[in-house]
This record gives structure tokens, C-alpha cells and sequence, in this order.
């Protein structure tokens, strides 16, 4: 097939190199370079550096357009996180339309944060859909869909790299399929919905059981960063262990080997933190050097 690939975070590699593999890749769609680090230099994607070193065509609309519809005329465009919205003018252009592969066994976890929704929510399992985008949000009939665990101490971050490998076997599959006639099938089932994550909604609520805390901080890691505040100041929480044996909610005890967070039943045997303005450290080198009782919220 002739194939646009559009899509802008280095998760969606994988399935990019993959379909280059077997198909023309005649253009990328991708974000526009942004900025980057405390210097805040202007930074292609990790997809538009991708494409630039195979000399295939980048492109970085900040608005998908009736204007691009030439460049359109495909036979199917592979969407792997791409973050602009298709309006409907567009949507028919390729042959075999838009397709997507979706963090999710679909219509469960329809939305931008589908892993990090499925670990927060005690899930066993996802998995991976391959579906055509329509007008509405995930809700496009779907090509092939692949079931997996998760792991019992697996974060977002990690979840979310192993699902990027196995969506690159499955969308080369789907694709062979779609150009041997495959047709899709309408979704079944309840929806759930996993909206776009912001700072604001890693902050941990330390009433919370720790093993609900253990999910969510797992979900959020690495981004946004799971976090509680001490002296009015962030403090960000890595994966933990859970104990039994916890000081109250909140309260942080420093006198074990390994300092243990209360919360509102058991506690969280802590590993690595980050203290208000420093970077990510050992939560047992932390304690050594605090000289005061610690009490987050």
C-alpha cells in the first residue's frame, strides 16, 4: 500500500518502522516542533526526526484542512497518537480511511489515557484495537483487536512500551488483511471513557487504601507524576511496596531502613521520590538527611 503515517511521541515508532517495512510510506503527518527543556529549544518530534532520516516528507499542519485532501489520496493513513482531530471532509480521502491503534480493547477506555485508566482501575487485562476513525470519539468500527495482561507490578510507562511493540505486529497484520478485502466490525459492549491526564489529576488522596494508591501511583508513572505536598510544596512518589505496618495517613517514618508512607489502610514502603525542586532519588538517602517529622497531604 501507499501510506501516510501520522502520529507525534516515540511510542508510535514502532508501528511506523514496521509498516515501512512492507508498504510506501509517502508522507508523514506529525505535531509541529516545540519546546523542549529549561531552555525551551524547539524540538521536532521524536516521529518527525523519525521520518527525516529516511528523507520521507514531514508534514506539521497546526490544523488538519480541506487544503491537504491532495496530499490524502492513499490508500490508508496509520494514526498512532497523533493529537490533531480529523474533521469529517477528510475522513474518506484514503482509500481504506483513517486507521488507528488504540491502548485499549475498545469501547472500553475510549479517550486519550486508556493505560494509565486501566492500571488506576485494578484491570487484569487490556489490550489493543486497530479501528477506522469517524466523527466520533473512538467510537469508528474496528479491524483487529488483541487482548493482553498487565502485570502485577507494571507501571503506565512500562505497559505502555510493551503494548507499542505488539500494536506494530498487529496493525502490519491488519493491514495485509484490509487490502485482502477485510471489513470491520462495529463496536459491542458499554463504553468507558479515559480522558486526557493533567498534573492537577496525579495529586494522591493519602486517605486512599494503599493498594488503590499502588495503582494509581503506578498509573501515573511516568507521567504525570503521581505527587503530594509537603511544606505547600510538591513531592513526587515513585512505585512503592505495600506494608501492613504504616504510621498514620499521611505521616512518613524514617526510623526503618526504608521510610513507609501511612495511608488510609496500610502504608507504602517507599522507593524513590522527588523532594520539592530536586530531581528523582532514593526515598532511603532522602530520609537520612531529614531532621524533622514528615507529614504529607
Amino acid at each position: 500500500m501507499r501510506i501516510i503515517c501520522a502520529g507525534t511521541p516515540s511510542t508510535a515508532l514502532p508501528t511506523f518502522e514496521r509498516l515501512s517495512q512492507d508498504h510506501e510510506v509517502v508522507a508523514v503527518l506529525t505535531r509541529a516542533p516545540a519546546p523542549v527543556g529549561r531552555k525551551r529549544v524547539l524540538t521536532p518530534s521524536p516521529v518527525h526526526q523519525w521520518a527525516a532520516e529516511r528523507g520521507i516528507e514531514v508534514h506539521t499542519p497546526e490544523k488538519l484542512t480541506g487544503d491537504l485532501a491532495g496530499l490524502l489520496k492513499v490508500d490508508a493513513i496509520a494514526v498512532v497518537a497523533y493529537g490533531l482531530l480529523v474533521p469529517a471532509e477528510l475522513l474518506d480521502v484514503p482509500t481504506h480511511g483513517w486507521l488507528n491503534l488504540h491502548y485499549s480493547l475498545l469501547p472500553a477506555y475510549r479517550g486519550a489515557a486508556p493505560v494509565q485508566a486501566a492500571i488506576a482501575a485494578g484491570e487484569d487485562t487490556t489490550g489493543l484495537s486497530i479501528f477506522r476513525i469517524e466523527q466520533g470519539l473512538d467510537t469508528g468500527p474496528v479491524f483487529a483487536s488483541r487482548e493482553t495482561a498487565i502485570g502485577a507490578r507494571e507501571t503506565a510507562g512500562e505497559l505502555l512500551e510493551r503494548l507499542s511493540q505488539e500494536g506494530a505486529e498487529l496493525f502490519a497484520q491488519a493491514l495485509e488483511e484490509i487490502a485482502a478485502g477485510l471489513e470491520p466490525t462495529e463496536q459491542t459492549g458499554e463504553a468507558s471513557y479515559a480522558p486526557r491526564l493533567t498534573s492537577g489529576d496525579a495529586r494522591v488522596d493519602l486517605d486512599l487504601p494503599a493498594a488503590e494508591l499502588d495503582r494509581i501511583i503506578r498509573a501515573y508513572t511516568p507521567i504525570p507524576g503521581a505527587w503530594a505536598t509537603w511544606d505547600d510544596q510538591r513531592v513526587k512518589i515513585g512505585p512503592a511496596e505495600i506494608t501492613e505496618n504504616a504510621p498514620p495517613p499521611g505521616h512518613v517514618d524514617t526510623s526503618a531502613k526504608r521510610p513507609v508512607l501511612g495511608t488510609g489502610e496500610g502504608g507504602l514502603v517507599l522507593d524513590r521520590i522527588a523532594p520539592p525542586g530536586k530531581g528523582w532519588m532514593n526515598a532511603e538517602d532522602w530520609a537520612r538527611g531529614v531532621r524533622s517529622e514528615i507529614v504529607w497531604n
